[in-house]
């Protein structure tokens, strides 16, 4: 069984990848703040941060961790991703962190065979300096680095954008890949499309996989070889579709007119865009044009329209469209739609994160305890 933690959680690609592969594994912990942000901001030298900390000064690490959530409370906000995340995988409340500035590894050192996650690109002010972990201080990506010298994962395997590899000249990549070297671990990077591994969706993220050097391994990590994508988007779609997710005259007509959506809105590509977090805002993102129900006509709220000589509907893709053509199957939605559709485009492909992991089973014995080859 491999013992899994995660942060920035999300909906929990990596445990969708998992279980569809058939491999057992338990949560040893996850963390996400669910979108509710505390005023904490690094570029005040951390003066709110450090407010926080006074309040957690002395706790016990039961104690600390209920008195953050008091505070993410205190926001008014729900923490929708714990909601969808407990309706999905098998966690107890322990095992669930709010914040990872103030999760403390060490006590999972040696406890933990994969550790997933990717923070958001931020440049590091102090870069040049030395190099090391300190240097990124002040940024979230710090904490995950942190998380990992703490825990001691056998493996970590961290995704981000693209535009991390060019961000700031280079320099926040430059710091990023010395740090995870810094901690004892043998990096490999690699650009991977979600479109070359069983998704009709084009999704470029760079993945970084790190494998503890403490482990003897006689065959190092190579990255997954691209497949040939055998669906197209319609392949993902619901067979029936309610009635509210259609749109009225003026989204269709947005929708369906290139000139004055410049781009922003695409119609039945067998290849989507990339599912992002405003997908279908404001008639954003990838959507479907099909030929009219009979009760269409009928209905006031939905528009008839013409598209490309014939009488058509427009449609907004459904949020389990989206989860499907993230790779996520059987999944219970539990949100709001506005909030679901956030939840999917801020996923990771899934069936990218299965082939990664197929290739770290290849060069690590994830479930060996002892984290041999």
């Amino acid at each position: 069984m491999i013992r899994l933690a995660t942060v920035f959680s999300g909906i929990g690609a990596i445990e969708q990848a998992l279980k569809q592969m058939g491999i057992e594994y338990e949560i040893v912990f996850a963390c996400d703040n669910g979108e509710r942000y505390l005023d904490i901001d690094a570029e005040k030298n951390g003066i709110k941060e450090e407010e926080v900390r006074k309040k957690i000064e002395g706790l016990s690490d039961d104690e600390k961790e209920k008195k953050i959530r008091e505070i993410y409370d205190e926001t008014g906000k729900e923490n929708n991703v714990k909601k969808s995340y407990f309706a999905n995988y098998n966690i107890t409340d322990d095992r669930w962190y709010e914040d990872i500035r103030f999760l403390d590894g060490n006590k999972f050192k040696g406890k933990v065979d994969l550790l997933v996650g990717g923070s958001p690109c931020q440049s590091f002010s102090t870069f040049g300096k030395r190099m090391g972990l300190e240097d990124t201080r002040g940024t979230l990506f710090y904490d995950y680095a942190r998380l990992i010298k703490e825990t001691q994962p056998k493996v970590f395997i961290f995704e981000n954008v693209t535009g991390l590899l060019n961000h700031d000249g280079g320099k926040t990549w430059e710091t990023i890949k010395q740090v995870f070297e810094s901690l004892n671990y043998n990096i490999n990077f690699q650009v991977m499309n979600a479109e070359y591994y069983g998704l009709p969706q084009m999704r470029k993220r760079v993945f970084v996989v790190g494998i503890n050097n403490n482990i003897d391994c006689k065959e190092g990590f190579k990255f997954p070889k691209q497949v040939e994508l055998k669906y197209k988007a319609s392949d993902f779609l619901d067979d029936e579709v309610d009635d509210k997710y259609y749109l009225g005259k003026k989204g269709f007509t947005y929708v369906t007119t290139p000139k004055r959506n410049e781009g922003r809105a695409r119609v039945n590509r067998d290849v989507i865009g990339c599912q992002t977090a405003n997908q279908q805002f404001n008639w954003i993102g990838d959507f479907r044009v099909e030929k009219p129900k009979e009760s269409f006509y009928k209905d006031k709220r939905i528009f008839v329209g013409k598209y490309d000589g014939q009488d058509a509907v427009a449609r907004k893709m459904t949020p389990n469209e989206c989860l499907r053509l993230m790779g996520f199957k059987d999944f219970k939605v539990v949100v709001p739609d506005t909030v679901a559709y956030r939840q999917s485009g801020n996923s990771i492909a899934v069936p990218v994160l299965k082939e990664i992991t197929k290739s770290i089973m290849n060069s690590v014995d994830l479930e060996d305890k002892k984290g041999e080859c």
